[in-house]
C-alpha cells in the first residue's frame, strides 16, 4: 500500500529537520566528511563519508512527496565471477536492515532503501546512515575481491 502524500508544509518542515540533523551529525560524527544539497528540482542531500573498507563514499538522500529514499553506489559491474558476486549480494541482502543491494545503471551495484515520509525522524535518520555505513563495510571488500579477483591476486 502506498503512503499518503505529504503536504508542501509537511515536506518543508521535514526538509528543515533533515538539514538540522545533518548539520549536528556532521559536527558529532567523524565519519561524515561533507554534506551538500542538490541545486536541481529535487530535494536531495549528498552525504560524503569516510569508511574503513571503502575509503570514501557518498550517501544520496532524496525527499519525495511520499518517500524518503536513500542509496549509495557500492561498486562497478563485476568483471569476473558475476554469478558468485550476485549470489553473495543476494545472500547479504538477508542481513541488511532497511536496505538492499541492487543492479543499477551500467550493471553497477548500489545499496538502496526508502521510508514513508511519515516515518522519518531523528532516530530513523541515524539508523539509516548507520545501516548504510555498516552495509558498505560488510559488503564492499568481499564483493570487490570476487568481482575483480585477478586484480587482487595478481
Amino acid at each position: 500500500m502506498q503512503s499518503p502524500p505529504a503536504s508542501p508544509e509537511e515536506l518543508a518542515a521535514l526538509e528543515h529537520r533533515i538539514d538540522a540533523w545533518l548539520a549536528r551529525a556532521m559536527k558529532e560524527n567523524p565519519a561524515i566528511e561533507a554534506v551538500e544539497r542538490s541545486d536541481d528540482d529535487l530535494v536531495r542531500w549528498f552525504v560524503r563519508l569516510r569508511g574503513e573498507e571503502k575509503d570514501v563514499w557518498t550517501a544520496w538522500w532524496t525527499l519525495r512527496q511520499r518517500t524518503f529514499q536513500f542509496e549509495t553506489y557500492l561498486m562497478p559491474a563485476p568483471e569476473e565471477n558475476r554469478a558468485e558476486v550476485f549470489e553473495q549480494l543476494l545472500r547479504r541482502n538477508r542481513k541488511l536492515t532497511g536496505l538492499h543491494a541492487e543492479i543499477g545503471e551500467e550493471d553497477a551495484i548500489f545499496l538502496r532503501g526508502s521510508l514513508p515520509v511519515a516515518a522519518v525522524n531523528e532516530a530513523e535518520l541515524d539508523r539509516v546512515l548507520g545501516s548504510m555505513w555498516a552495509a558498505v563495510e560488510l559488503i564492499f571488500r568481499p564483493a570487490m575481491r570476487l568481482a575483480f579477483a585477478s586484480r587482487f591476486n595478481g
